[in-house]
């Protein structure tokens, strides 16, 4: 697990750019292009709790997030890797939830101009973490190492008030 982040999900600590970033959204991005430069920060949150087809619903929810951030389609192969890179990682993160937490609660996607944020809620008591050591041979298991492949960083933090965690995932923006 990731310890170079020590803030809670939604706290990035200080920003390099200026003061706190903003959730209201920016002017419609350009189909293809990365979003724009500044410290606003759009935020998606989809709820699932007691939802069936969980991972499809959160790939297709954050599918549209790409579309809507002009991540989608995508200009480049680069851009086009860095979107199914975050689709792979939703996908990756939210199965933990299903198997592991008892289904996972809420999807949380974030973006500005650097960083796409991934976050998933759920009730579980374990702790996340990529098995060692990693045997690329064997069936399951892999979901976190490629989590931990893809990302820029990624943590858990606890539920202060009772039981359950945010697993968060950051990846950066194509550019």
């Amino acid at each position: 697990m990731s310890t170079t982040r020590p803030y809670p999900p939604g706290d990035r600590g200080p920003d390099p750019d200026g003061p706190a970033a903003s959730a209201s959204p920016p002017a419609p991005p350009t189909a293809g292009a990365p979003p724009a430069a500044g410290p606003t920060r759009q935020i998606r949150r989809l709820h699932l709790i007691d939802a069936s087809g969980a991972v499809p619903r959160a790939r297709d929810f954050t599918r549209q997030a790409l579309r809507d951030w002009g991540w989608l389609p995508a200009a480049t192969a680069d851009h086009r890797a860095a979107a199914e890179d975050v689709l792979l990682v939703v996908s990756e993160l939210v199965t933990n939830a299903c198997l592991h937490a008892e289904g996972p609660e809420e999807l949380r996607v974030s973006c500005n101009a650097k960083v796409l944020r991934l976050e998933v809620v759920d009730l579980g008591t374990g702790t996340p973490a990529p098995r060692t050591p990693h045997r690329a041979g064997r069936p399951g298991g892999h979901g976190m190492f490629i989590v931990q492949r893809l990302c820029l960083d990624w943590g858990v933090v606890r539920n202060v008030e009772g039981t359950g965690k945010t697993v968060w995932a950051e990846l950066a923006a194509p550019g």
